[in-house]
């Protein structure tokens, strides 16, 4: 029978307390803390949005039964530092206040308990935010779960097949082996041979000492040759191939699209409105999606392409054409982001007062041209009134399941409209 183990994480996080604890309190007090959350993110501004909180829980809530054993009896005391009492006093309650004995408020019974606070982390805040969040439709989620591969040259190596073999660096090796391994035996061999040219010019008949160093040298000489002859021409670990290494490259690349309404119409609340909303978004998308693109466009009568600080903290105003900003975005996707490369995601942001000749070309724009592209366009009215681009939008939900569209009017919808939108698909409302 196989013997059981168990491993047991006692690793310590800051100010000795347990990670496994941590994370089994946080499991069990998910949704108090879920709703603790929710409330932080209303009433946070855009700059400090991502940060941590101090999270306070009811005491009646975390408290557990215990088991006590007292004395028994009925026991008098008097304390030390007492000054004001003697044994057989009786102390009179506290005056003012209802309370029931239990949260941080006043009580009539002169007992109570502090809510539990603690502290939740950037990460744990920012995972309990995005939990079950995900862009819908998206056909790999995870960029760097299942990766896709391709080749990549890295200079050479000595293995390979036939068809990756480089014969100029391969030749290249072996005339540098060679050159190498008989360096020394060449230049002895010059050597010999110049002197055996001397040996055999000496005028006279050769007496018998300079013959026997003649066919000494002539037997030196052939030695060296046939030396030099064994340092094969091209050897085995002369041979040099193209080396080529596979590098992950991400499985899915998305675009995300932020076309927000800045207008006349769109006062300081609703500017507000639509920055929380896009700020939400913005921290979603690089939180989770690592290889995503960002693309900000800004619009009035004219529509631009701007940078991230531009789109949230610009002051120029105008008149609405809203239809400026499509016809930007459809222009961007043809220049820069291919459909058969690229998933594309739209968000629009306005307070749906738009110039009334224009708003039917909006919709004719995001039918014909946008939505076919799209995998997900998403858009927020941050007004109450349905106004004409309001009844426009609404043509185009039964025809594309791909376009959705919220109303948010105060800071408190935003994330309930958020998580809306962006749940996971068949997570539970």
């Amino acid at each position: 029978m196989p013997m059981l183990q168990q491993i047991i994480d006692r690793r310590l996080s800051g100010k000795n307390k347990s990670i496994g604890n941590r994370e089994r309190f946080l499991r069990r007090y998910r949704d108090q803390i879920r709703e603790a959350v929710r409330k932080a993110v209303s009433g946070r501004g855009i700059r400090n949005l991502e940060q941590g909180e101090d999270i306070s829980l009811p005491r009646r809530d975390v408290s557990e039964p215990v088991f006590g054993h007292g004395d028994g009896g009925i026991r008098d005391y008097v304390h030390p530092g007492n000054r004001e009492y003697v044994k057989g006093d009786r102390i009179a309650r506290p005056q003012g206040g209802a309370g029931s004995g239990g949260g941080s408020s006043a009580s009539d019974s002169g007992e109570g308990e502090d809510d539990f606070v603690f502290h939740l982390t950037k990460e744990e805040f920012m995972q309990i935010f995005f939990e079950d969040l995900a862009l819908p439709h998206l056909i790999r989620t995870q960029l760097a779960e299942v990766p896709e591969w391709k080749t990549h040259r890295a200079g050479f190596t000595s293995d390979g097949t036939p068809n990756n073999l480089h014969v100029v660096r391969s030749m290249r090796g072996a005339l540098a082996r060679r050159i190498a391994l008989g360096g020394d035996t060449r230049r002895e061999l010059r050597h010999l041979e110049h002197r055996l040219e001397r040996l055999l010019e000496r005028p006279g008949p050769p007496d018998a000492l300079i013959e026997r160093e003649i066919r000494e040298t002539e037997a030196r000489i052939e030695e060296l040759r046939a030396r030099l002859k064994k340092i094969p021409y091209l050897d085995p670990i002369d041979l040099r191939y193209r080396s080529r290494v596979r590098v992950p490259v991400p499985s899915a690349k998305a675009v995300m699209f932020c076309l927000m309404d800045v207008s006349g119409s769109m006062d300081e609340g609703r500017k507000d409105l639509s920055k929380r909303f896009f700020m939400l978004l913005y921290l979603f998308l690089t939180r989770h999606y690592e290889k995503i693109d960002l693309v900000f466009i800004r619009h009035h009568t004219q529509a631009a392409e701007v940078s991230e600080d531009e789109f949230f903290h610009a002051t120029e105003t105008g008149g609405t054409v809203v239809s400026s900003a499509l016809t930007l975005m459809h222009d961007i996707i043809k220049a820069r982001y291919p459909s058969s490369e690229w998933n594309i995601y739209g968000a629009q942001a306005s307070d749906g007062d738009n110039w009334h000749h224009d708003s039917g070309r909006c919709r004719e724009l995001l039918a014909n041209d946008i939505l076919p592209l799209c995998r997900y366009y998403a858009y927020v009215q941050v007004a109450e009134a349905e106004q004409n681009l309001w009844e426009e939008y609404t043509q185009l939900l039964e025809a594309h399941k791909n376009f959705a569209m919220r109303k948010i009017t105060e800071p408190s919808e935003i994330y309930p409209v958020f998580r809306d939108l962006f749940r996971k698909e068949g997570a539970p409302a």
